[in-house]
């Protein structure tokens, strides 16, 4: 999550005067210096927002349906779906329908000679020293060939907590969620993860 994120989605600070304002709204005394009710606060908040990382679920924040590739599909069709959507990256299935891989922008810029963590302008170096396209050897493959698996995935019922931790963990960037046949029921990527935490506060 960037450092703007956080600071779009982080609390109001809430100072002394805030709370004396409130305190006056109530009704009747209140036995409570404005320390104590910050910390009070701060605890409260603390404990509302772990519920609500293991209460929101996959399930609220997944989008659904999600668009994805069959392993056999050529990577022109691929290369062109996921440019059609405006997405980078879908998860991959077999004839039965089952996720078997995920397939995004880093494994053709990987197979483009860009490295494991490699970035578009290193395929673009890499391009002009050879000559040639780089993109060319990869003509007669498909999303098989190149997609990254197995894929990670988790069932509709996994927290937010879960997949923020699966995320950071296995260093993806989307989630396949699939249902208890191993067919795709969603995704969940870290805009979606990023949103709901700024739904948290």
């Amino acid at each position: 999550m960037s450092s703007a994120s956080l600071r779009e989605c982080s609390p109001v600070d809430i100072t002394d005067d805030d709370v004396m304002a409130a305190m006056k709204a109530m009704q009747g005394y209140i036995d409570i210096t404005p320390a104590d009710f910050r910390e009070v606060y701060r605890v409260a908040y603390a404990l509302a927002k772990d519920r609500m990382m293991n209460a929101l679920k996959a399930a609220d924040i997944m989008t659904a349906p999600v668009h994805v590739i069959a392993a056999d599909s050529d990577l022109i069709a691929t290369a062109s779906l996921l440019a059609e959507k405006g997405i980078s990256g879908a998860p991959v299935t077999d004839r039965s329908g089952e996720v078997v891989g995920v397939i995004s922008e880093k494994d053709f810029l990987r197979r483009m000679g860009a490295g494991k963590n490699g970035s578009f302008m290193q395929v673009i170096a890499h391009c002009l020293k050879n000559k040639g396209c780089v993109a060319a050897p990869m003509l007669n493959h498909t999303a098989a060939d190149i997609m990254t698996a197995p894929a990670v995935t988790a069932g509709p019922d996994i927290s937010i907590g879960g997949i923020s931790a699966l995320l950071m963990g296995k260093n993806i960037n989307r989630l396949p969620i699939v249902d208890a046949d191993g067919k795709p029921a969603g995704i969940v990527t870290r805009s979606d993860l990023v949103n709901a935490f700024c739904m948290l506060g």
